[in-house]
């Protein structure tokens, strides 16, 4: 199947000019914005979930119609697989891959920079963080809308775990990996080609022959 998928254009030559005076002031400042009420709701449900169910914790970020959260709940069978996305309607297009009774996922209506920050105040550390795709907001002014040059970011480092970002535009991952560094992390960004695609983008992108790229960072332990 072929697609037809154009590739990220930007006005923004090699990597934001701010880039560095951004993260390294959301680095040291605290962001106090106060969460709003549907998230706030949907985790203190979640918390009750999390708790009984005593597995491994991942989160599918970003995750649309939930289709990469099925599958990385059956390449993590022993885990509880939370995945979450702003768009109520994104969600309400997924199909459940598993007898209900029987599947290790869920999906969450949430705005991410209410629930990172939560699950940080709650103490939960994760074993994968999956950012599969994530809007790049290519736009020169829209850096700080980018997960890295939000005021969030920090919250996904103490977060922990093996975090995995993919892209079809290489400057948001190498952006992301210099916040990384700035942070004191370490990460491996590489050339990224599958044959099962896992989100409806991956497969639009493979399918029109864009380039796609990983970036992998342990977190913690």
């Amino acid at each position: 199947m072929e697609g037809n998928s154009r590739s990220v254009s930007s006005n923004q030559v090699g990597l934001h000019e701010n880039l560095d005076k951004v993260v390294l002031r959301h680095l040291a400042q605290p962001f106090q914005k106060p969460y709003q009420q549907h998230t706030l709701d949907a985790f203190l449900k979640l918390e009750k979930q999390v708790e009984a169910a005593n597995r491994p914790l991942i989160f599918d970020s970003c995750c649309g119609t939930g289709l990469s959260t099925a599958a990385l709940a059956q390449l993590h069978p022993d885990a509880l697989v939370v995945g979450t996305d702003k768009s109520a309607h994104r969600l309400t297009k997924h199909q459940a891959h598993f007898d209900q009774l029987g599947q290790n996922y869920l999906l969450l209506q949430v705005d991410l920079n209410d629930f990172w920050r939560l699950a940080v105040e709650a103490g939960w550390q994760l074993s994968h963080h999956y950012i599969l795709y994530p809007n790049p907001w290519p736009k020169s002014r829209h850096l700080q809308r980018r997960w890295h040059g939000s005021a969030v970011f920090p919250f996904i480092l103490k977060l922990g775990g093996q975090l995995e970002l993919r892209s079809n535009w290489q400057t948001y991952l190498e952006e992301f990996q210099v916040a990384l560094q700035l942070a004191g992390f370490q990460s491996q960004l590489n050339a990224y080609q599958t044959e099962q695609p896992i989100t409806a983008f991956e497969r639009k992108y493979q399918n029109s022959a864009q380039a796609l790229w990983q970036l992998r960072c342990q977190l913690s332990s």
